[in-house]
């Protein structure tokens, strides 16, 4: 039977409580009855018309009737009334359809974990190389990728008409004419002023790592792109000497492509080091024998050699942008290509792989 509002004429706690109680067991039993879209409308209707629905007639005969004293309790009772109406009537909208509710969440359960990706093989390779120094002792420093010429070039000792300078090799920032020199910007073409940067807010002792992206103008191929990425190295104290620079590169090579690696250095040029030095590895996939295979190893032509970094004293005028001395302090500085390394690491062949984004080509790294 239909629910009909009642009117009051007790108006107690006690009254009113049971009165509420009847019409949410009114409201329950009829809402049990709903099977189809038109069973629901005409529930819905039947409640909560604005002309002559329940909730109206509640609000008329109920809290409008009530008399002074009694409105505050009526009033909070015809609100809770209202709620649970609209509730109801939300649910039976689901039940007609034979969806059931979804229950509430229980936020004390665990939640489900989110499937991990792996770490992309030049990051992984980054942090592999980070991780060795870290151990030695550096820290890690990092700076923009966006510097100044002064930062790039002429703080690490590099000339106005040197080579590097060159558009060819420097991607430079548009409309940057009108500056000097020194504060025109470009992308950074090595990680090495950070090294300056670092310098400059601190006094010796420094070891620190400088891991980040760089940029130039290489025309992409299988062995060269105009983003890489780079782990440079600098160590500042007291008599550091060119041994304490071989024995740090040889134990880093050491951790990174196993114990029975060699290493050997032979004269370079950089204008931010002297003396520099080119530094090469045994041959990690014919253990320098230079033969594989029966016939020559293509991976160091044959030599038992693999090139793989540059390093070398840092050059007393670059300590003279930092305000070092250089008659008291001196210190060793190295860089190397992450990409160069993952390459050897993991035996690819083209360092386009690694820009690529082929998903089956980094599942391999998972």
């Amino acid at each position: 039977m239909a629910y009909s509002v009642p009117k009051l004429t007790d108006w107690s706690a006690d009254s009113l409580d049971k009165a509420v109680a009847a019409l949410r067991a009114a409201l329950a039993e009829e809402t049990k009855s709903v099977k189809t879209e038109a069973d629901w409308k005409a529930l819905r209707d039947r409640w909560m018309a604005r002309k002559n629905g329940v909730l109206t007639q509640i609000n008329d005969l109920w809290l409008k009737a009530a008399p002074k004293d009694a409105k505050r309790e009526v009033g909070r009772r015809v609100n809770e009334i209202k709620s649970f109406v609209e509730e109801a009537i939300a649910n039976a909208e689901s039940l007609k359809s034979g969806v059931v509710p979804a229950p509430e969440i229980d936020i004390t359960l665990p939640g489900n974990r989110r499937k991990l990706g792996a770490e992309h093989p030049v990051i992984k390779t980054m942090n592999e190389i980070v991780g060795v120094f870290r151990n030695l002792g550096y820290s890690v420093e990092e700076g923009p990728e966006i510097e100044t010429d002064y930062y790039n070039f002429e703080a690490l000792n590099f000339p106005p008409n040197h080579p590097a300078r060159d558009t060819q090799d420097t991607l430079v920032i548009a409309n940057q004419q009108n500056k000097p020199l020194r504060d025109r910007l470009l992308l950074r073409t090595h990680t090495s002023p950070v090294q300056i940067r670092t310098m400059e807010k601190q006094r010796p002792p420094v070891r620190v790592v400088c891991p980040g992206k760089v940029h130039r103008n290489d025309a992409p191929d299988a062995t060269h792109s105009p983003i890489f990425h780079q782990v440079e190295g600098l160590a500042v104290d007291t008599n550091i000497t060119f041994c304490d620079l071989k024995g740090t590169l040889d134990h880093a090579m050491k951790a990174l492509f196993g114990s029975s690696v060699k290493t050997r250095f032979y004269p370079s040029f950089f204008p931010f080091t002297e003396p520099s030095a080119d530094v090469q590895i045994s041959c990690i996939f014919c253990g320098g024998k230079g033969q594989r295979d029966g016939g020559p190893c293509r991976n160091c032509k044959a030599s038992g050699w693999i090139e793989l970094l540059g390093c070398g004293m840092v050059d007393p005028n670059v300590f003279g942008f930092v305000d070092y001395d250089a008659k008291k302090v001196s210190g060793f500085a190295f860089g190397m290509g992450v990409e160069r390394i993952a390459i050897l690491k993991y035996g690819v062949d083209d360092i386009q792989l690694f820009f690529n984004g082929d998903v089956r080509f980094l599942e391999q790294f998972g």
